[in-house]
């Protein structure tokens, strides 16, 4: 059953975050349910999952702390974190967890969830989403046409330009592209889709409270190109779009060698890298922050997060699973939600502090 959702009269720090329950044969009930049973979690609420509400009940084995689940319709009160998990349930009938197992059924019940949580946001019932992980591949089986969370939600939310990033305590990556082939990839290195990310990157920046966010582009070719030696991108595209970065007012330099400029952000010279491809700035977060990583999709006008880890259908059912990185993503995005008011410009459309 889908839902009606018309904005609340009250302040967006007040909303609730839409918390999506992603595959349930994958591990997100588990680090859900673990998530939420922590005092500074819930001190990140309110919140409303959208999911199963037998599945989350069946998965509070794992964090007995967690508070119970009620089921919650547009109009109610929503109650406080430490009370109650109000469950918008619909779409999926009497679904059976399978943990481990690829199916279409699960793939297609992420699918209602995420558009469920995506029409709250938008209508004002929810101050942002956070995303529990999907499979791409059981979504499609599940007859969604869109190849993960990103994209479907950019449909969802009519929005044509948006940039996949991973932020972590000490590491802020933003990338111009996201899953394309490394062939598709070199070729959208272009001027325009890197001054829009240095836009989207000082602009979430400086929602999280950095007055003047220092930005650094990675080149795309070893050594930068070495001026010319080994490409022609760093001179024809990045070097411009810099320059151009500069004109607008932002603390930006580059290109640099993107074989040290991860490590200099790591240890403060940088508050943000703008990567060229996805495993450029991927296999640099990952590698130091695996379990802290937070997936932010920049330009929607709704602010979303997701742990920057996937199903992990191996450890699903087993309680194995960490909830650090989803953790994190609740509390980033309340960060990012908490300075808006209603009917205000996302991300994309703010002007620079």
């Amino acid at each position: 059953m889908n839902h009606t959702y018309s904005a609340p009269e009250k302040p967006i720090s007040m909303l609730p975050l839409a918390v999506t329950m992603g595959d349930i044969n994958g591990v997100g009930p588990e680090i859900l349910v673990k998530a939420l049973s922590r005092p500074d979690v819930r001190a990140a609420g309110p919140f409303i999952v959208f999911g199963s509400e037998k599945i989350f009940t069946e998965c509070r084995t794992f964090a007995s702390e967690c508070p119970p689940a009620v089921t919650w319709l547009p109009g109610n009160p929503v109650p406080p974190a430490d009370e109650a998990v109000p469950v918008v349930d619909c779409g999926c009938g009497e679904i059976v967890r399978a943990p481990g197992k690829l199916d279409g059924a699960s793939g297609q019940c992420a699918a209602v969830w995420i558009e469920e949580a995506v029409k709250a946001c938008m209508a004002g019932w929810c101050a942002g989403m956070v995303t529990c992980p999907v499979n791409k591949e059981g979504l499609r089986l599940g007859g969604c046409a869109y190849d993960g969370h990103t994209p479907y939600i950019a449909h969802l939310t009519g929005c044509e330009n948006y940039w996949m990033s991973l932020f972590s305590p000490r590491m802020r990556v933003i990338h111009i592209t996201a899953h394309l082939s490394l062939r598709q990839a070199l070729d959208a290195v272009r001027k325009e889709r890197i001054v829009d990310a240095v836009n989207m990157a000082g602009r979430a920046l400086t929602r999280l409270g950095i007055a003047a966010p220092r930005i650094a582009v990675a080149g795309l070719n070893p050594h930068a190109g070495e001026n010319g030696a080994f490409g022609q991108e760093e001179l024809d595209e990045i070097a411009p779009a810099v320059l151009e970065c500069r004109r607008q007012g932002w603390t930006c330099s580059g290109p640099w060698p993107p074989d040290t400029v991860f490590l200099r952000m790591y240890l403060g010279e940088f508050d943000a890298v703008i990567a060229m491809y996805h495993d450029q700035g991927h296999i640099a977060v990952k590698l130091v922050a695996m379990d802290e990583g937070v997936n932010v999709t920049l330009g929607l006008p709704i602010v979303r997060t997701s742990p920057d880890h996937g199903t992990a259908y191996d450890l699903a059912g087993t309680g194995q699973a960490r909830e650090n990185s989803l953790v994190a993503a609740i509390q980033l995005a309340r960060q990012l939600s908490a300075p808006l008011v209603l009917n205000e410009p996302s991300i994309s459309g703010m002007e620079k502090a």
